[in-house]
């Protein structure tokens, strides 16, 4: 492990470690306030008010001093070493259900502690404002973002053809990808041949070299020719004007010109070139493509897997983070409606443990953030207004909509058919 590696192994460890211990310390020092003013009230001349505070303060230490020396710095040795019973299935992470459980949850549970108390007592002190979201959930989308990025290289450029297996693509899987370079049966070119016909686009975003001259690449309707490559060398199936039969108008590939050509950058300068796939539904050639486009705007293109993560994290809790916000009103704070709130928020953070790749990630999402916060949205609206968003709320039932429909009605005879839509 070079300098380098080790300077960012600190940093990630320092920044779970952080994010793990700092919402606990000032959530419970903020009950132990709560506590300690209602025995004031309770009981104005006596001293036990400050006694409860720095109970539950010294509380607060020794679980976190507990807890760290227990079970968070063993398990994060055996992570590092590799252990197997931690990592060697990699459909989730021990280090984020760690935190879910020892940090988030108690978080959760002392607000709505704070709730009950001063519900019991018919008091209004403190309703935590913007802690949950800011302090609690913050610190959960850091522990997902450091989770996903600490495998990566942070200097450099990144590799796309070596996409780290924890950073998920920002595209969704719509089905099977059949490969499209297909050499056909002839003779090899020989060697005194010169270099046309030895570079023909392959199955990754690269250059693949030593193929026919004949070779033809089939699954794409029309018949295009490839610039840069033999004479004798068409991709059958292409349409002169690169649109794709099958789809309304004239629908063109982006990145295609007009003419159906695929231009050849003279040597390649980092271009990456080539069709990947196509959709066997649409026809659609997928493909990961750097742009070749060098204008003054070209800096507008400019992408990289590790920045799409930080982007990633935040937009995958936006939906939890309304939902915790929601029990911040202070209609809400004091009706008892914290516990099922604060409650369906826990068990969507439940979902941090999976990995960005893994297909529980759906159903989950459905079962534990979707459908429960459809119903809660639904009875918040119906007794306290509008204290969240109907976008929310749509984006709920379109997602439960969505799931069934796809995933069930679709095997119905009535919907499995082709020939209705």
């Amino acid at each position: 492990m070079g300098s380098g590696s080790r300077i960012k192994f600190a940093v990630c460890e320092v920044l779970q470690f952080a994010s793990f211990c700092v919402p606990l310390f000032i959530i419970m020092q903020r009950f132990a306030l709560i506590v300690a003013r209602v025995k004031s009230q309770l009981q104005p001349t006596g001293g036990n008010s400050t006694t409860a505070y720095w109970l539950i303060v010294a509380s607060s230490v020794a679980y976190v001093t507990s807890v760290a020396m227990l079970i968070w710095l063993p398990m994060k040795y055996m992570v590092f070493m590799k252990k197997a019973a931690l990592v060697a299935r990699k459909k989730w992470r021990p280090v984020a259900l760690a935190f879910v459980l020892l940090s988030t949850l108690p978080c959760f549970a002392f607000l709505i502690a704070s709730s009950e108390v001063q519900i019991r007592h018919n008091l209004r002190l403190d309703t935590f404002a913007e802690l949950p979201v800011s302090l609690v959930l913050f610190s959960l989308i850091c522990i997902d973002i450091v989770e996903r990025i600490r495998h990566c290289r942070l200097t450099g450029q990144a590799n796309e053809l070596a996409r780290d297996a924890d950073i998920p693509t920002t595209l969704t899987h719509v089905g099977r990808i059949t490969p499209i370079v297909t050499p056909i049966t002839g003779p090899f070119p020989s060697p005194s041949t010169g270099s046309a016909g030895t570079e023909h686009a392959g199955a990754a975003n690269t250059i693949v070299r030593g193929l026919p001259g004949n070779t033809t690449v089939s699954g794409i309707p029309g018949n295009g020719t490839l610039l840069g490559l033999s004479s004798n060398t068409t991709v059958p199936g292409l349409p002169n004007n690169g649109a794709v039969p099958g789809h309304l108008g004239n629908t063109t590939v982006p990145g295609l010109p007009g003419n159906g050509v695929l231009p050849r950058v003279p040597g390649n300068h980092g271009q990456q070139l080539g069709i990947t796939g196509i959709c066997p539904h649409s026809g659609i050639p997928f493909q990961n493509i750097t742009s070749s486009y060098s204008g003054p705007l070209s800096f507008l293109l400019a992408s990289d897997t590790r920045a799409e993560v930080f982007a990633d994290s935040f937009l995958f809790w936006l939906d939890t983070v309304e939902m915790v916000r929601v029990a911040g009103h202070t209609p809400v704070y004091f009706s008892g409606w914290a516990l099922p709130v604060y409650l369906f928020c826990f068990l969507s953070t439940m979902r941090l443990a999976l990995t960005p790749h893994s297909p529980l990630l759906s159903p989950l999402g459905v079962v534990f953030q979707d459908l429960p916060f459809l119903v809660l949205r639904m009875a918040l609206i119906g007794i306290f207004g509008f204290v969240t968003p109907l976008l929310y709320v749509m984006k709920n039932l379109l997602v439960c909509l969505a799931y069934i429909y796809f995933n069930f009605m679709t095997k119905l005879r009535v919907f499995n058919t082709e020939r209705m839509f």
